[in-house]
């Protein structure tokens, strides 16, 4: 029996680095991706894809909201608490958290902009989210840009 299921597992992990080479495969030739951000890789590239496929379709701030790195508001009344980010999806925020700090090593202005934040004495929290935030924004764009040169080429 546990022969049958090790055998079992080893077939299922086999197609799975089968379906990663796929995927890395088809996002290598996608347009929509080929310009992107030194420091952010394929795999990277296929999560977001498959996590937030609102990417490059809507604004700014809307992208930032469904990834939970906007502040929200907490207000009642006269009280008027501190604005801190919440709620979104959790697996993409923990991905562009990582991949903030990888692209700040290889890109000079996203080090640029830590060091002004951490000059200004941010917390280390608010800097991971902002630079993950500049992230997203830069990769939002980038995806409506692609969006929009494939619609004119059609």
């Amino acid at each position: 029996m546990l022969v049958s299921i090790d055998t079992l597992i080893a077939m299922l992990r086999g197609q799975i680095r089968q379906f990663e080479r796929d995927i890395a495969e088809l996002i290598t030739t996608d347009t929509l991706w080929r310009c992107s951000i030194k420091g952010v890789a394929d795999r990277t590239v296929a999560r977001l894809m498959a996590d937030l496929p609102e990417i490059g379709l809507i604004s700014n701030k809307a992208i930032a909201k469904l990834a939970g790195l906007a502040p929200i508001a907490r207000d009642s009344g006269k009280a008027a608490g501190r604005r801190r980010v919440r709620g979104g999806r959790a697996t993409v925020r923990s991905i562009l958290f990582l991949v903030a700090e990888i692209v700040r090593r290889h890109e000079p202005d996203f080090a640029a902009f830590h060091q002004k934040l951490s000059q200004a004495g941010k917390p280390k929290k608010a800097i991971r989210v902002a630079l993950a935030r500049k992230l997203l924004v830069r990769l939002n764009a980038k995806a409506r840009d692609a969006r929009q040169q494939l619609a004119l080429a059609a």
